[in-house]
This record gives C-alpha cells, structure tokens and sequence, in this order.
C-alpha cells in the first residue's frame, strides 16, 4: 500500500511539473509572438500555390488542417501539422529573443533538440500561433519557410526556392510530378532528395501518387511512410 501511495505521489508530482512546463510556455508563446511574427514574415515570400498544389499538399501533410485547431491526431498525421511545423520555425528557429524572453527561447531550443519526438511544448507553441494567425496566412508561411534540403552550397528554406533550385521554375510552374517530389521530400528533405536520394525519393512518390489516388490509406497515426503503398515504381 505504501509504494502504491508513493507511486501516486510520485506520478501526480512529475504530472504537476508538466502541467507548470506548459502553462510557463504558454505565457512565454504569447508574450512573445507579438514579436516573432512581424520579423519572420517580412523576409518571407508569400507565393501563392495553385489548388491542384494546395490540394496534394494538405492531401499528404495535413489532411483536416482548415478543421483543427492546430493540432491533430487523424489518420497519417504524425507527430506534427502544419501549424506546428510552423510554430517550430517562429518560435524555436527563428530569431533570437532580447532578454529574459531570449533566455527562455534557448531554453526551450534545448528541449525541443533533446526531446523534439513528443515535445509538449511545441505543440502548445502551435495552438497560440493558431490563435494569432488565419489559416491562410499559417499555409502561406509554411510554404514559403519550410526547410527544403541544400543544393549547391546553400541551404534552401521554401518550396518556392526548392522550385527554383531543383527545377529551375517557379514553384506555380512546377508539373504535377514535379509538385509531388517537393511534397515527398517534406518527410526528410535531405534523404528524400532529388540528386543525392533520388532512388528513395522515387519509392516515396510512388507511394504518395497511390494515396493521393485512393489506392491506399494510412494505417494509423503514426503512418507517414505508406509502406504498405509500395509497388512496382
């Protein structure tokens, strides 16, 4: 009876630690975004997807992203949406905040590096981000940030980049095969990647082009890899 009782203890103390982590993230997200936001779109080029674009890409990265409230736990989802993908690169790996906000910036930087798996507290980032941007303007933002792999010496941030890059086009140019590549490597930019991962970007696309035509589903939450898709590429 006894070790149940220090079990309870012990179980509702790291539960309260937490819950205290969370709602300290919570503040320092608020206070903060006010901040973030205006400094990481104004370097950001907001190009437009078409909707055949838009449509594969939530398709594959966030299937009910325009119905949650910045988190979901659908079907293929993952671990991360758009929204929280997002609050990761404004909040953690975008500028470096002055003072005491700063000093819990590199803190949860730390965190996020350490435990980025299950982090809590990216997922909080994300519901105040939901709360302070439309839906268009977090798709927007992802597009035009996301971290695309390096090609030629540079490191490519956008799908508009990764177009001219990879492509030589504009991203609204790109073929629907063309789109779909971009889409593939969003899992692992560099593994998944057009020169030096071609052959495995290849098997992803395969994979992909059987979800987007109804062939196959995911299998569970946690199923980004739709190896059970796979097939003659």
């Amino acid at each position: 009876m006894t070790h149940l009782k220090l079990l309870g203890k012990a179980i509702l103390g790291i539960g309260s630690t937490i819950a205290l982590y969370l709602a300290i993230v919570a503040i320092w997200a608020s206070l903060s975004v006010s901040y973030l936001l205006p400094v990481f779109t104004a370097g950001s080029d907001l190009s437009l997807l078409t909707r055949e674009q838009k449509n594969i890409l939530l398709k594959i990265e966030d299937p009910t992203f325009y119905e949650h409230g910045g988190l979901d736990i659908s079907q293929g989802q993952g671990l991360t949406t758009i929204t929280s993908s997002l609050a990761r690169n404004i909040f953690l790996l975008g500028d470096q905040l002055p003072g005491i906000k700063g000093g819990f910036q590199s803190f949860y930087r730390g965190v996020f590096k350490c435990c980025k798996k299950v982090d809590f507290g990216r997922d909080v980032m994300a519901l105040v981000l939901h709360h302070n941007l439309s839906k268009d303007q977090q798709l927007k933002l992802f597009v035009s940030s996301i971290y695309m792999g390096g090609n030629k010496g540079a490191q490519l941030r956008g799908m508009p980049a990764a177009a001219n890059s990879y492509f030589g086009k504009p991203l609204s140019n790109l073929s629907h095969a063309e789109f779909i590549s971009l889409v593939a490597m969003l899992k692992s930019p560099n593994y998944f990647h057009p020169l030096q991962g071609a052959e495995q970007l290849k098997i992803r696309v395969h994979r992909i082009e059987k979800i987007l035509a109804g062939v196959c589903k995911p299998r569970g939450w946690f199923d980004t890899s739709y190896e059970h898709c796979a097939g003659n590429a």
